[in-house]
């Protein structure tokens, strides 16, 4: 066993040191400043330590993507939803009842256009009508208070709040139950935390997460909120920014560096500003419907016994833990407002007319409302797949990226290259919604992590595992004998006969790690092909899949190679670490929604994952849009116009504005 496995658990060396690890060697030789390697590995330990609190099964390395990458046979079962919507018992029963019975109260209000108040927030009157219905309680557990709903559940009920009542408040349930304090009590509150605060949170306490700071966005390491323990209090001094769910009186869940360390603490806010706690109250333009603001701490006191513990790592993975849901709950949610906007273009589709004839009979137009209906499939399939996975106890880091990437890059799509182009100038309207709503629609790229940063993290975790068992090794090795970097094509080059000289020294002083690596290769190469096949599958779908599994097996040797080639240059090759992990999530997306409409089995969903499968089938694989393609998004169209795609029959209508002032025009 090589010296870098030996430690692969236990990062602790002789005297109390740590060794470095992967992602530090990486760092250190490729020329990285100290602070850099210091602030990287910080990270790196810490999500070391916070997966080994899962058991093995469940961890990074056993997910379905990991495996399908890695694998040479693709779980493919794994990609399918784990778990149903149907209830299984009479607790589920009464819940999903309660379900039914917040978004007819919200549908309500939304009717009588009383949503909003006077501030153009939702209004007091209904988060108070929503709390008595138990809204807010939804992932706590019923001993609480709540309704200990399943993730599988809560996030089909998002994307119905957001369909059929109003997306701003199918948000604030994410925020509150996901990113909020709900998850960080639930998931790392001692006993006596959970008997304090999960009652108030359920019925009465809206929450928030205070991460965010001027400096510190994607780069957590930069946080400068400091707390520092003072007899029986934390004093906290800093700012925070981009909140929301904010305001005076709420309850928080906020990160600070205790000690140079992150921690989370549960913070009580005053019922007003003072010296000690304001609001830093800009303009956006985005969640223009819910509070959000910045914070400022100005020596603010936090009981003590308001620090919330991690099972391992720090404060950090608390946040981590919480964010996995919320991306998730991203994807439900944009799946419910893509809903809204295909659902607003089947009546204008048969109002406008044009050129003698109404747009909806029009080549193009049916195309993108196929397209639209192709989208919401793909994150119905995604958010029910994730959700599973969660709700079976899998980390889900891989698999929750997927969903958030997906979620956030349609729903940009259908708003604008569909939705916006079909409304056309009446888009920009003050009451359409489109109009109202465009920042809201836009900021899921952004929300949650921007999508290539995560993808970048995506590509970063799913190398890990296979970097700590060969390339590791090498890498120590090539750092003691002070060499940088190794490629073993310089060794063929024999018309560089010094190159190829340092080359073939190299491989001999590499020789026994490059053994597992060429062992690794030949089971890679005489694993042969992944046949496997989903019974009864529509032979539409069915291709799909074959390509997937055979485009993983691809995908496997393409990052290996990738990593053979850049090797410690590979942490700046952000680009190419974006691309592989798109077409690592397009491949992952095509299973799951291949699968999704086969348990369906209707053919306007199973349509909708075909003209899916192949829009990111020509993303991995470029080529131009067939006839044959076009002829199933007008398809896919129609059956939209007929009725027949019924995700959209119970979402809620939208006005036409600035209808014509007879029917001359027809």
């Amino acid at each position: 066993m090589s010296e870098n496995n030996k430690n692969k658990n236990n990062p602790t060396g002789q005297n109390g040191q740590q060794d470095d690890n992967l992602a530090e060697q990486v760092l250190k030789q490729g020329g990285k400043s100290a602070e850099e390697v210091e602030r990287m590995g910080k990270l790196d330990r810490g999500d070391d330590q916070f997966e080994l609190t899962f058991d093995e099964k469940f961890r990074t390395t056993g997910s379905p993507v990991h495996r399908a990458v890695w694998s040479n046979k693709t779980p493919l079962a794994m990609f399918a939803p784990q778990s149903t919507l149907a209830a299984s018992n009479d607790r589920e029963k009464a819940y999903l009842a309660q379900m039914d019975k917040c978004i007819a109260f919200v549908a309500a209000h939304v009717k009588a256009g009383t949503v909003y108040g006077a501030d153009n927030k939702v209004s007091q009157a209904v988060l108070d009508g929503l709390s008595e219905l138990g809204y807010w309680g939804a992932l706590i557990d019923p001993k609480f208070g709540g309704w200990g709903a399943s993730i599988t559940h809560f996030m089909h009920f998002l994307t119905r709040m957001a369909s059929e009542g109003d997306a701003t408040i199918a948000g604030m349930a994410s925020i509150h139950g996901c990113i909020g304090l709900v998850d960080p009590v639930s998931s790392f509150g001692s006993d006596a935390q959970k008997a304090k605060y999960l009652p108030l949170l359920q019925s009465k306490v809206l929450s928030a997460f205070a991460l965010t700071e001027p400096g510190a966005g994607s780069d957590l390491t930069a946080l400068r909120t400091t707390a520092v323990l003072e007899g029986d209090n934390y004093r906290v001094n800093g700012k925070k920014l981009f909140i929301s769910n904010i305001l005076p009186g709420r309850t928080i869940a906020l990160v600070a560096l205790l000690e140079g360390k992150p921690v989370v603490l549960i913070a009580d806010l005053p019922a007003e500003e003072n010296e000690h706690f304001q609001l830093d109250r800009y303009g956006i333009h985005a969640v223009q419907h819910i509070h959000n603001y910045g914070i400022i701490f100005k020596d603010f006191l936090v009981p003590k016994e308001n620090l919330l513990v991690p099972t391992a790592g720090d404060g950090l993975q608390i946040a981590y833990h919480g964010l996995n849901r919320g991306r998730v709950a991203l994807c439900a949610n944009a799946a419910g407002t893509m809903r809204v906007l295909l659902k607003s273009m089947v009546p204008w589709n048969d109002y406008r007319w044009t050129y003698g004839d109404k747009i909806g009979n029009r080549e193009l137009v049916l195309k993108r409302v196929g397209r639209t209906a192709a989208s919401i499939v793909g994150a119905d399939a995604l958010v029910e797949w994730c959700s599973s996975l969660l709700d079976a106890g899998y980390r889900g880091e891989l698999e929750c990226i997927v969903a958030k990437v997906f979620g956030s890059e349609a729903l940009k799509e259908v708003t604008i290259e569909n939705a916006l182009k079909t409304h056309g100038g009446r888009s920009f309207l003050k009451g359409h919604v489109i109009g109202d709503n465009l920042h809201d629609f836009l900021a899921p790229m952004i929300y949650e992590g921007e999508g290539e940063m995560l993808s970048m993290a995506e590509f970063k975790s799913l190398v890990k595992d296979h970097g700590v068992k060969f390339m590791g090794p090498i890498a120590s090795r090539l750092g003691k004998h002070g060499i940088k970097a190794f490629n073993p094509i310089d060794a063929i080059k024999v018309w560089n006969p010094g190159k190829a000289f340092q080359a073939i020294r190299t491989m001999w002083i590499l020789r026994r790690e490059l053994f597992p690596i060429a062992l690794w290769m030949g089971k890679t190469v005489l694993g042969g092909k992944d046949k496997q096949k989903v019974q009864g599958m529509d032979a539409r779908l069915a291709k799909h899949v074959a390509f997937a599994l055979k485009n993983f097996r691809a995908l496997k040797m393409k990052v290996h190679n990738t990593m053979t080639t850049y090797q410690m240059k590979l942490a700046d090759r952000q680009c190419i670490m974006v691309d592989l992990s798109m077409e690592v999530q397009r491949t992952v997306t095509i299973l799951a929604a291949a699968q999704y409409a086969h348990s369906r089995g209707d053919e306007a969903t199973i349509l909708a994952a075909d003209v899916l499968c192949q829009d990111l089938t020509r993303k991995i694989k470029p080529s131009r849009e067939s006839a044959n393609y076009f002829r199933s998004c007008v398809k896919l169209g129609q059956l939209v116009a007929e009725g027949k795609f019924k995700q959209i029959e119970n979402t809620a209508d939208s006005a036409l504005l600035r209808t014509y002032e007879n029917n001359a025009q027809r």
